[in-house]
């Protein structure tokens, strides 16, 4: 018997003994049930409701808002509504069933483990995911909703307050990536299952949209605020050199 079958009996020896498919396999997680879906239908459920909530909105912010062009504030509508259902709903799920999501077997609960299966500090009543999760889902999920009524009703309060939602959601998930980075380089401590797939496609990938877009959204929230602010400056010298010249006169 040769050393890759002999890592292979090991390996599935210790997935034997630990009941389920986590890493690290040793980790208890309480009354595990394995999902009942397989992972396409699972995707493609999630995927259908992400496609519906697009259309959704879409239509919605259409009829409110007829002149919207087809790009800009319309892609960043579509973006906060999305935010909002999948922190309200999909995170929201997660904060208040965190005590037993092994054994959860409807929807949102099957979906949870199959994501867990690149981070099962899901699975493990891990601190710091519940203390994110729980304000991420009841603190940006509201205003994510709250950012896309001032988009489109063109709200004063528009800018700030998609720099504020904007910035929770990319520093929620830059301390997302450092703490488990951080229990990988510096305490071997691996919570992804070995495949690619589920590091890079799930971790990583489904994790980097909430870095990306809401580094731009601030970006160019800062832009426009700066812009209207050197311009209602320049209007006001104008205005002043010209109460003075008329005093002169």
């Amino acid at each position: 018997m040769g050393p890759p079958v002999q890592a292979a009996l090991g390996n599935y020896s210790a997935i034997s003994e630990s009941l389920h498919p986590y890493y690290p396999l040793n980790v208890e997680i309480v009354g595990y049930l394995a999902n009942e879906w397989t992972v396409p239908i699972l995707l493609s459920l999630f995927a259908t409701g992400c496609t519906a909530i697009f259309g959704a909105t879409f239509i919605s912010v259409k009829i409110l808002r007829p002149g919207i062009p087809l790009s800009g504030d319309l892609l960043t509508i579509m973006w906060f509504v999305l935010s909002g259902c999948i922190h309200l709903f999909f995170e929201g799920y997660y904060a208040y069933n965190f005590k037993r999501m092994g054994g959860l077997q409807d929807l949102f609960g099957q979906l949870w483990k199959e994501y867990s299966l690149s981070d099962s500090r899901y699975m493990t009543n891990n601190s710091f995911v519940l203390c994110m999760e729980t304000i991420t889902a009841f603190c940006w999920g509201p205003l994510s909703f709250v950012v896309a009524w001032t988009i489109t009703t063109q709200h004063v309060l528009r800018y700030p307050l998609q720099i504020i939602v904007s910035l929770g959601q990319l520093y929620g998930d830059v301390l997302y990536y450092g703490t488990s980075m951080f229990d990988h380089y510096i305490l071997d401590i691996s919570y992804s299952r070995p495949e690619a797939f589920y590091f890079w496609g799930y971790y990583v990938l489904m994790n980097a949209f909430w870095i990306v877009i809401p580094f731009y959204l601030i970006w160019s929230a800062v832009s426009h605020i700066t812009t209207s602010l050197n311009a209602l400056d320049r209007v006001e010298k104008t205005l002043k050199r010209n109460t003075l010249s008329k005093k002169g006169q």
